[in-house]
């Protein structure tokens, strides 16, 4: 027989729950009787690495196994059923989603949270369809906008020493002497002029870089590697394609970019943290047919 899938079993253990509280006595009178405690006892395979997962503590095994036999024995008791997903679906939101709201608007900041109690009041309006503050599709850009609000103030917490670090470094390299000036703030060096064409933003290219953070530590070297890259201009950071559209095949510039055409408020990789400006020597080889 096909074994039921670990969603399946997850899906059991979070629903259910009968009369009785402990262990029921198995009865094997006949072929029928074997064979359903096999496969009771088949589909069990892995459930305890599950339950250990979502964190079920083995101490509390025995409620486990009595909220088991309530639900398996509710049959179709509509009553009953909608009182277990409810339990299942607010252990969701407790486990899970509620975790993960919190990491994606306050990142490793353990110590924040979003109000549950006001979660709560939102998700129980939007199920009943009635009582809302607002409708569900308002409640939708409502959540964007303020979450984008929040990890914004969040971010400019952690990184805006850091922001502002960047920014005087690009303040002082427009300034400085031989540097040109290409769109949206990204300003060029040339350490050799090339004679070659210019590629367009769908152009594959070949290039060699090497990509430094404005206190000198390099991220990333083709150079290091021995081996040029090869991309389409348009698959880059803007700052990339920026240059890359001005540069005749030959060339060898020093590129400053700021943040906003870079990864702006996020992270990439181990070093690049959020608003950092990026400063990249490219060399391009040529433009691949």
């Amino acid at each position: 027989m096909k074994k039921l899938s670990y969603l399946f079993v997850a899906a059991v253990a979070a629903v259910i729950a009968s009369c009785g509280n402990g262990t029921p006595k198995a009865d094997l009178k006949n072929d029928i009787d074997t064979l359903s405690y096999a496969i009771g006892m088949a589909q069990t395979q892995g459930l305890r690495d599950y339950l250990n997962r979502i964190g079920v503590d083995s101490t509390y095994m025995d409620q486990f196994i009595k909220g088991l036999n309530e639900g398996a024995n509710a049959g179709d008791d509509k009553k009953k059923m909608a009182y277990y997903t409810g339990i299942q679906i607010g252990q969701q939101i407790s486990q899970q989603m509620i975790k993960g709201i919190n990491y994606e608007i306050f990142g490793e900041d353990s110590t924040q949270t979003i109000s549950l109690k006001n979660f709560m009041a939102g998700f129980v309006s939007g199920t009943l369809e009635e009582g809302g503050l607002m409708t569900v599709e308002e409640a939708q850009g409502t959540a964007r906008t303020k979450q984008q609000e929040i990890k914004k103030a969040q971010m400019e917490k952690v990184y805006g020493p850091w922001r502002q670090e960047n920014e005087e470094y690009m303040a002082k390299v427009a300034k400085k002497e031989g540097i040109q000036k290409l769109e949206n703030g990204v300003y060029y060096e040339v350490i050799e002029e090339g004679k070659g064409d210019i590629p367009a933003d769908t152009s594959r290219v070949k290039v060699n870089y090497e990509g430094k953070l404005i206190n000198d530590t390099i991220f990333d070297s083709s150079y290091k590697r021995n081996e040029p890259t090869t991309f389409r201009c348009n698959q880059v950071i803007p700052g990339w394609t920026n240059a890359l559209t001005h540069m005749p095949v030959g060339s060898k510039w020093k590129v400053y970019i700021p943040q906003d055409q870079a990864y702006g408020d996020r992270e990439a990789g181990a070093n690049i943290k959020p608003f950092s400006a990026l400063v990249f020597t490219i060399e391009l080889l040529s433009i691949e047919k």
